[in-house]
C-alpha cells in the first residue's frame, strides 16, 4: 500500500507535464498511441487469449465482453481517430462577462487532475480511458478487473512505450494489485485522487459510492426497458427488442425488461417469442404472459435485475401510465424506450421517464459515447449532478473562474 501511495504521489508531482501540453501535441500523442496499438496488435491479442482461457468459468456473454480480436482493435483505433478530431476543450471559455465592479471574468474548462477509474472485465475500456485522459490533460489511475489483467498490462505497456518521448508516461498508471483492499484504499485517497469513477456491476458501483471519500461520478448498472405501446408497428417493435436484447447482451445498454400493452398481448407475444427463441433467449414472464406463451415465472426481484445475458423479463402492462410507473420504479435510470406511433404518448414518455437516456422508436444500444459522437466514453452516468448519460471529454473537465481587475477593492 505504501508503494501505491508513493506512486500516486509521483503522478501528482508530475501532473503539470500533461497539463502543459497543447492541443497539437496531444493530437500527436494520440496518433502515436494509435499507431503502436495497430503495430503491436498481435501482442494484445496473445495476452487476451491468456485472459480468456483463464476466465472459462464466465458466461458466454461475459467472455464476449472480455475478448479482444482484430475487429475490436480496429474499433479502438477508429475511436481514437474520432476522439482526436473533436475540438479541444482544455481552456475553453464557457462564458465571459463583466461585473458591476468592472471585473472581467471568464469561466474556463480545466482538467480534474488525477482520475481513478475502477472497472471490470472490458479491456477495450483501458485504451478508451487513456485516450480520454490525454485528450483532456488528465492523469489516470486504472484499476481493471482480474479477468483482464494480462490484456490491460500489455495495453498499458504499449501506450507507455509510445508516449515515453513526451515525458508524460508517469501520468498513466495501472494498479496491478487486484485485492478488494486496494480499491478501498484508492477511494479514500483525498488530496491525491481528484475523482473516482466506478464502471461495472451493481456490487462494484455500490461499494465505491457507499465507501468513497473522494468525489465519485456514479455510472449505474443498466436495467433498461422497452415499452411496446398498442399503436406501434409490430415489425419495428420486434426488430428493436431483438437488437436491444441480443446484439450484445453483456453490456449495460442491453434491454432487460419488455413491457407489452395489454391491448396487443394476444397478437404480439407469440410473434415476439418466436423471434426470441431463434436467439435462445430465456423468457421470464408475468402471469398474463404465461397464459399466452411458454416461459418461466417472473419473480418480483427479477424486475430489478441487470442480467448481462440472454435472459429477458416480459410483463403485460395496462397502458402508458402503468408503464411509466413500472419503469420509474424498477429502472436504474440508464436507458429506456417506448415503441409507439402515438405522438402524445411519445412526448409523455420522454418527459416523465426519469432516466439519463430516453428513447422513442430506437434501440437502447445507442447509449454510447461513440454513437453520440463523443469519440469514446468513460462510462454512462446515471446520476444527476455534473454529468448524466455517456461521459465524453467535457464530462471529464471541471472549470474555474479567471478574474482580471484594475485595482478594485470591495467596499
Amino acid at each position: 500500500m505504501d508503494k501505491l501511495i508513493k506512486d500516486i504521489q509521483n503522478i501528482k508531482d508530475n501532473i503539470y507535464k500533461i497539463g502543459n501540453i497543447d492541443n497539437e501535441r496531444r493530437k500527436n500523442i494520440l496518433n502515436d498511441i494509435k499507431e503502436s496499438i495497430d503495430k503491436r496488435r498481435k501482442e494484445i491479442i496473445d495476452a487476451n487469449e491468456i485472459d480468456v482461457k483463464n476466465a472459462s468459468y464466465l458466461s458466454e456473454s461475459m467472455i464476449d465482453r472480455l475478448k479482444i480480436n482484430d475487429k475490436r482493435i480496429d474499433d479502438i483505433i477508429s475511436s481514437i481517430d474520432k476522439l482526436n478530431k473533436l475540438n479541444d476543450c482544455v481552456g475553453e471559455v464557457i462564458e465571459r462577462f463583466t461585473t458591476i465592479d468592472g471585473l472581467d471574468i471568464e469561466k474556463v474548462r480545466v482538467p480534474f487532475g488525477i482520475i481513478c477509474v475502477i472497472y471490470e472485465a472490458r479491456p477495450n475500456v483501458t485504451i478508451d480511458l487513456i485516450a480520454l485522459a490525454i485528450k483532456t490533460s488528465n492523469a489516470c489511475v486504472l484499476r481493471g478487473g482480474k479477468e483482464a489483467i494480462n490484456t490491460n498490462k500489455k495495453i498499458v505497456e504499449i501506450v507507455k512505450d509510445a508516449i515515453k518521448k513526451y515525458d508524460i508516461d508517469e501520468c498513466i498508471y495501472l494498479v496491478e494489485d487486484l485485492s478488494h483492499e486496494v480499491v478501498n484504499k484508492l477511494i479514500k485517497l483525498n488530496g491525491l485522487i481528484d475523482l473516482v469513477i466506478p464502471r461495472g456491476g451493481k456490487n462494484l458501483i455500490n461499494n465505491v459510492v457507499n465507501n468513497a471519500s473522494v468525489p465519485v461520478i456514479e455510472t449505474g448498472a443498466g436495467n433498461c426497458h422497452m415499452y411496446v405501446e398498442a399503436s406501434c408497428d409490430f415489425d419495428m417493435a420486434i426488430k428493436l427488442i431483438i437488437n436491444g436484447k441480443t446484439q450484445r447482451p453483456s453490456v449495460c445498454n442491453a434491454v432487460e425488461s419488455v413491457l407489452i400493452d395489454d391491448k396487443i398481448k394476444d397478437e404480439f407475444l407469440p410473434l415476439l417469442k418466436s423471434q426470441l427463441d431463434k436467439y435462445n433467449v430465456i423468457i421470464k414472464g408475468c402471469k398474463k404472459t404465461k397464459k399466452i406463451i411458454d416461459c418461466i415465472d417472473a419473480q418480483e426481484e427479477d424486475y430489478y435485475q441487470e442480467y448481462n445475458d440472454l435472459i429477458v423479463n416480459i410483463k403485460v402492462i395496462d397502458g402508458i401510465d402503468a408503464a411509466i410507473k413500472h419503469i420509474n420504479k424498477y429502472s436504474t435510470h440508464h436507458s429506456d424506450c417506448i415503441i409507439t406511433n402515438n405522438n402524445d404518448y411519445a412526448n409523455r414518455f420522454l418527459n416523465e421517464i426519469d432516466s439519463a437516456c430516453v428513447y422513442v422508436n430506437a434501440s437502447t444500444r445507442f447509449t454510447d459515447g461513440g454513437c453520440f459522437g463523443f469519440g469514446a466514453e468513460v462510462g454512462i452516468s446515471t446520476q444527476k449532478m455534473h454529468a448524466r448519460g455517456p461521459m465524453g471529454i467535457r464530462e471529464l473537465m471541471s472549470y474555474k473562474y479567471k478574474i482580471i481587475g484594475q485595482g478594485q477593492v470591495r467596499k
